[in-house]
């Protein structure tokens, strides 16, 4: 019991570093600013006009820019000083809150203009999320790190609740206008923190020139499309996120529909919501311990059904309120789960850009996922949506007897960062594409078990690097097995060596394993042919025909 104690303790332990608790603080403060102005944006939705399709398009417009910008913005935070790319959103998100907030005292605001300006903020937030959520860890001790990312979901999530909770109490006693000048104050915070942080680049032990932006989008997409755990927690995420959104889009019509309450009892129920918050924040670290990730989500996901359930069904407000603290609980549990799940699976050379995936995932989710239901309960109502996502949100648990939820270690991810130098002859031009071929030759015996292990190295190849990879088997000697793989550039092919994982380098082990050791493994890497002063003979998918510019014999399949 001791020892389960301690471990509990320690999901808190990353507030005692100074420069962690700083930034957390601030981004707890913006965050909390965000969600008073969604409140503020919605409640003077509400009195511009009573379509339900507006009210719900107030949470797609702030969700709506990840789908635009958080991939590039994920890439540059990897490449670029993140201290002045942080402080340029920040300060473009301070001015576009100003902006709301004066138009909206003045009167000047009508529907569209309202969205357009959320927009511009969900925009500057877009720019600001993959890089701060991969930043906020390497504040603190390599040991603390899946700590930190999980209490920087928490952080989101306490605040979703407790903000909206503030800014209905705000609406009640002043106007929407002043939720919208609170968020641009809260921007102030943040500028002051990162600005006393003295963090530039991304970390990283690279000697070789900085990416090129689309080519590191391109390496992005090529890591997550083939890492199959990575894409197991972006489908589960998208099918919490979907249906989970209906509490929060259709909430604000509850409470002035069926409940027939004022904006200061919408904040009573929002207040509710971040008492659940709070409570399922303290009881995660302990879940963490004693329950796996897919069984805290199933609870997450089937609290956060029931809640949303009971306002569909029960009209009445103390009710509403309890149900609304579970939802709370439910919401926090779930979301923590998913984001540092996804999070601890990514390397380093790819977070900030890796993290925009599950960004566009969860945000995009949310956007769809609130016009779509804004849209329903308009034609079929509030009441009737809202029980129909509950039974659906109630099933999306089963999806773990198919997919759960993955466990990778972070020794696991680590580089390996000792294959050997490709050999080069001098004069070769390393403008183009390069093509490696591994040739290995089958113990007796062991063809099938090679085969099968040969397979198995192509999402590690393309995940670091390769865009396009293909495994041949002689016709004359099945035994001898080719591995051959494209990169777009020399540089991409160093780059490939630095990125390769001890998960990777485990299965290249299991391959060597399988082989004759009589007849030890080839690699050989070639260059695209090309016609001096004329076009390349082949495009960088063929190269069709290559000149072997060397070869070398590797225990280790190294490339």
């Amino acid at each position: 019991m001791a020892a389960d104690t301690k471990k509990t303790a320690s999901g808190w332990s990353p507030l005692r570093h100074a420069t962690f608790r700083t930034m957390w603080t601030a981004q707890f403060a913006s965050n909390i600013g965000s969600w008073m102005q969604t409140v503020g944006a919605q409640w003077l939705m509400l009195s511009l006009t009573s379509s339900a399709a507006y009210l719900a398009f107030i949470q797609s417009a702030a969700s709506l820019p990840v789908l635009l910008f958080a991939i590039p913005a994920g890439a540059i935070g990897d490449l670029v000083d993140r201290r002045r790319l942080l402080l340029a959103a920040e300060t473009f998100m301070l001015v576009a809150s100003v902006a709301l907030g004066v138009l909206a005292e003045r009167g000047l605001v009508t529907p569209w203009v309202l969205l357009a300006l959320v927009f511009a903020v969900g925009s500057g937030q877009a720019w600001v999320s993959p890089t701060w959520q991969t930043l906020q860890p390497e504040l603190v001790p390599p040991p603390e790190r899946p700590q930190a990312i999980a209490l920087g979901a928490v952080n989101q999530n306490l605040a979703r609740a407790v903000g909206p909770a503030i800014g209905g109490v705000v609406v009640a006693a002043t106007s929407p206008s002043t939720t919208f000048l609170i968020n641009a104050a809260t921007f102030l915070a943040v500028i002051l923190a990162v600005f006393r942080w003295h963090g530039t680049r991304a970390v990283t032990d690279s000697t070789l020139p900085r990416e090129h932006v689309i080519s590191a989008i391109r390496a992005a997409g090529r890591f997550v499309d083939n890492s199959p755990a990575l894409r197991t927690v972006l489908m589960r995420s998208a099918a919490f996120i979907f249906f989970a959104s209906a509490l929060w889009a259709l909430l604000p019509a509850v409470a002035a529909g069926p409940l027939g309450l004022g904006s200061g009892g919408y904040g009573l129920l929002l207040a509710a919501v971040g008492v659940g918050a709070v409570a399922g924040a303290f009881a995660l670290p302990r879940l963490r311990t004693q329950l796996s990730a897919d069984q805290i989500l199933a609870i997450g996901s089937l609290v956060l059904a029931a809640a949303t359930l009971v306002l569909a069904t029960v009209h009445v407000a103390v009710i509403a309120a309890l149900a609304l603290v579970f939802a709370g609980v439910g919401w926090i549990l779930s979301l923590a789960i998913l984001n540092s799940v996804y999070q601890a699976m990514l390397p380093g050379w790819v977070k900030a850009r890796g993290m925009a995936f599950y960004l566009i995932v969860f945000q995009g989710g949310s956007a769809i996922g609130s016009a779509v239901i804004g849209l329903a309960a308009g034609s079929l109502g509030v009441t009737e949506v809202l029980a129909g996502t509950a039974v659906a949100l109630a099933a999306t648990p089963l999806l773990g007897l198919r997919r759960p939820m993955p466990h990778i270690q972070p020794s696991e991810l680590v580089p390996v960062g000792d294959w050997p130098a490709p050999q080069l002859a001098p004069g070769t031009r390393t403008d183009g594409p390069v093509m490696v071929t591994i040739e290995r030759h089958a113990a007796p015996g062991q063809l099938q078990a090679l085969t099968d292990a040969v397979l198995e190295l192509r999402f590690g190849r393309r995940r670091a690097g390769a865009s396009a990879w293909t495994a041949w088997s002689d016709a004359a000697d099945p035994a001898r097995v080719i591995e051959q793989f494209v990169v777009a550039t020399w540089d991409d092919h160093l780059r490939f060596h630095e990125r390769v994982t001890v998960r990777d380098q485990q299965r290249l082990d299991l391959a060597e394993s399988y082989t004759d050791p009589d007849r030890p493994q080839q690699v050989t890497h070639w260059v695209q042919i090309k016609a001096s002063g004329a076009r390349d003979l082949a495009g960088p998918e063929a190269v069709g025909a290559p000149a072997d510019v060397g070869s070398q014999v590797s225990p280790t399949g190294a490339s």
